[in-house]
């Protein structure tokens, strides 16, 4: 097999194509962020509840997802996850997006919430589409365009699909998340962890970490808007700095503090270093059918990308 000649394109074409990526990133996450925007202003309007965590807010609806065992739930779809990894073809990987895809519908979780996810996650994927075109060795086979005027920089296409691979895969990944986490309470998603021999340090360590993040940032927001109100302003100088390092400084006081208090509020709630379980677990033959499904499902997809297809 011989190397092909290069394409060369005229220079406008690359300044289309950077114009065109960097639209379409900034009209997607304005899409993405408006339904987050009115959900904060809704919750301006009251008194909103810090307690409820937001990952978790929809975990008692009616579907599928829902009403499966959180242990099976876990092991079958990071099993499939797994799997996904493995891809290796765009067909395969456009497969698994649409797999990702439906499964959020199934769950009837808000859409917006898997689509800010992807959103945030669109600069560092974006990167990916940049650079690795531009770095990948030339092998045989290879189509390489160069530019007008930018002999210098060969694009090589198999270094843009094995990107777009990548991104594939990433948001697939991603949207398999929600299904995941977001579909029983993070309590109940812990307790099956535990109940899969995972350390139960561990899994006290990520209920507390996603029980109190939120307060934490809720407390952020609040010492950000006092500083705002005092008239601080964000600038390239020196006061700044001294500013922003006391605002970090005092949220760490206060987050030490608060943790002291929840420490020893829970040491007089009996604590003795374990959390107590609430859920009994009972798992069912539909249950089993569901995650034998999933997992038969991320091998012959993984089957299909490695030995099916030509």
């Amino acid at each position: 097999m011989t190397t092909l000649a290069p394409l060369e394109l005229p220079v406008y074409f690359l300044l289309l194509l950077l114009g065109g990526l960097g639209g379409l990133w900034l009209l997607s996450a304005r899409a993405f962020r408006r339904p987050a925007r009115r959900a904060d202003a809704a919750d301006d309007d009251s008194e909103r509840d810090w307690s409820v965590p937001a990952l978790d807010a929809e975990g008692t609806g009616r579907s599928p997802f829902h009403r499966w065992d959180p242990r099976i739930k876990i092991l079958a779809l990071f099993f499939f996850i797994l799997c996904l990894s493995g891809l290796s073809r765009l067909e395969t990987a456009c497969l698994a997006l649409a797999i990702g895809i439906g499964s959020v519908a199934a769950t009837g979780l808000p859409l917006h919430r898997s689509l800010r996810r992807i959103s945030a996650m669109a600069a560092f994927l974006g990167m990916f589409l940049v650079v690795m075109p531009l770095t990948v060795p030339v092998k045989a086979g290879d189509l390489v365009v160069v530019f007008e005027h930018l002999p210098w920089i060969p694009f090589n296409v198999r270094g843009l699909q094995v990107a777009g691979l990548i991104v594939l895969k990433a948001c697939a990944i991603a949207l398999l998340v929600e299904p995941l986490l977001a579909t029983a309470p993070f309590s109940v998603t812990v307790q099956a962890m535990a109940r899969l021999a995972i350390p139960e340090t561990i899994c006290q360590m990520l209920l507390l970490a996603h029980r109190y993040i939120y307060v934490f940032q809720h407390e952020a927001q609040r010492m950000n808007r006092g500083m705002r109100v005092r008239g601080f302003r964000k600038r390239l100088d020196v006061e700044t700095l001294r500013t922003l390092g006391n605002f970090l400084g005092m949220l760490l006081v206060r987050s030490f503090e608060r943790t002291q208090r929840v420490h020893d509020a829970m040491l007089s709630r009996g604590y003795d270093g374990r959390l107590p379980r609430t859920v009994e677990f009972q798992a069912t033959g539909a249950d089993w059918l569901k995650g034998v499904s999933w997992m038969v499902a991320g091998i012959g997809i993984l089957a299909l990308d490695r030995f099916w297809l030509p």
